[in-house]
């Protein structure tokens, strides 16, 4: 069996570039890859050299396609609205997923200080499990096997990504006023049971899109649907690219 017809079909395709939360990597979306990787060129953007979001966005331009579509989870959703901001004629279209458009609210900004103490002191896996078990993922059996993942991750990223990527949170830009000049077609996802980024911000976020823009709200899944319930974050997702 040759290689050519799947090379010639991902070319055809426009390219897809993923932004991963914080902390994480490739793997927070393992599943997704699998899938769209045998259509469409697949390009996963880190986002761990910079202190703030706009110098992030520009790296992701700096590497990315000269048009392609755009997906980003937790803070790769911000990251993605920072680079809708700075060249939306080079996004054909937008996921956003479990997410944030608002800048960081003084009370949360300041509960990152103890946390970036408590890395700067060789502390990141208590950091790291504390902040996990209550918030990240829904109620289910199997959980631990992700969670490790996701500490795996973190681990592999280290404390300097901690830091950087703290400090790009505190001072984030509000996005509200893109949101609402986005033309492209946005998918806005959430889990049902996202504890971090609930269900009313993505509602808000689409009702300000407004109709380029569609919510898809993923049952028995909290703030990682791309592990949690994979197959219908990929479905959504393949809907998205479809529109």
């Amino acid at each position: 069996m040759t290689t050519e017809p799947l090379f010639l079909l991902s070319k055809a395709k426009e390219p897809l570039v993923l932004l991963p939360g914080m902390m994480c990597d490739a793997r927070l979306f393992g599943p997704q890859i699998k899938v769209f990787g045998r259509t469409r060129a697949v390009h996963l953007a880190p986002i761990n050299a910079h202190d703030n979001v706009e110098a992030l966005a520009r790296e992701v331009l700096a590497t990315a396609p000269e048009r392609f579509a755009l997906a980003g989870l937790s803070m790769g959703g911000i990251i993605a609205m920072e680079v809708m901001r700075q060249a939306p004629d080079r996004v054909t279209r937008l996921a956003l997923m479990d997410t944030n458009a608002q800048k960081e609210t003084p009370k949360v900004a300041a509960s990152r200080e103890p946390q970036i103490a408590r890395v700067m002191a060789g502390l990141l896996p208590e950091v790291m499990r504390e902040e996990m078990k209550p918030n990240y993922l829904a109620p289910a059996d199997g959980n631990e096997v992700i969670l490790d993942l996701v500490m795996e991750m973190a681990l592999d990223q280290g404390e300097g990504v901690f830091l950087r990527q703290s400090r790009a949170l505190q001072r984030r830009p509000d996005q509200q006023a893109t949101l609402r000049q986005i033309k492209v077609p946005v998918l806005v996802l959430c889990g049902e049971h996202d504890a971090l980024c609930p269900l009313k911000r993505h509602e808000f976020m689409t009702d300000i899109i407004g109709d380029n823009a569609e919510l898809v709200v993923i049952e028995n899944a909290g703030h990682l649907p791309t592990l949690e319930q994979p197959e219908a974050t990929t479905t959504a997702m393949q809907a998205w690219l479809e529109r």
